[in-house]
């Protein structure tokens, strides 16, 4: 069946157009979903969670063509739900608890992840659907619904604010100084 037709019948209450459809857009949307949550199972909690929002809401989508990015959209906000669920236990968790001891991350990796969270969420989101999920920009302008150059303003702006915010590890911000050895 056709992407148009498929998303037709998925408007139309078809449940099994709804599975068939979710299932050719699975790697896309665990790919979105694992990007926030940095773990297998969370990322499959969330597309569990997007999936039954999205059948509960699937009739009230007006443009059956819009279908993929509306999902997309709808595991962002369940994946940002969630961290900021996760961001309270932790908090609670941690004025409990006297001893903690974090999993061993690599410092690049935490380096960047902090850098991602400081940034403004508009930026955050195209730069994870840009760069973790190689998405094109016209992908991205109609999943957050803005238009190309807006997001092109955010990917600029969201990369320029993480090259300043990353601890590079040196003494000079990260720049090459010609010369040294």
């Amino acid at each position: 069946m056709k992407e148009e037709k498929l998303a037709v019948a998925v408007c139309t209450g078809d449940e099994e157009a709804f599975f068939n459809f979710v299932s050719r857009h699975k790697r896309k949307l665990y790919g979105v979903a694992y990007s926030y949550m940095h773990n297998e199972a969370d990322a499959l909690d969330m597309l569990q969670e997007a999936a039954y929002r999205g059948w509960s809401k699937c009739h009230t989508l007006k443009d059956p063509g819009a279908m993929l990015p509306w999902l997309i959209r709808i595991v962002i906000h369940c994946c940002i739900e969630e961290l900021r669920r996760q961001k309270r236990r932790k908090q609670i968790i941690l004025e409990r608890s006297v001893t903690y001891t974090p999993e061993m991350i690599s410092v690049a990796k935490l380096d960047m992840e902090k850098a991602l969270n400081r940034l403004k969420p508009k930026y955050r989101n195209a730069i994870i659907l840009r760069y973790y999920n190689d998405m094109t920009v016209p992908e991205i302008a109609q999943i957050l619904g803005k238009a190309e150059g807006t997001i092109k303003t955010w990917l600029h702006q969201g990369l320029k604010q993480l090259r300043s915010k990353i601890n590079y590890g040196d003494e000079h911000g990260g720049e090459l100084q010609h010369g040294q050895s």
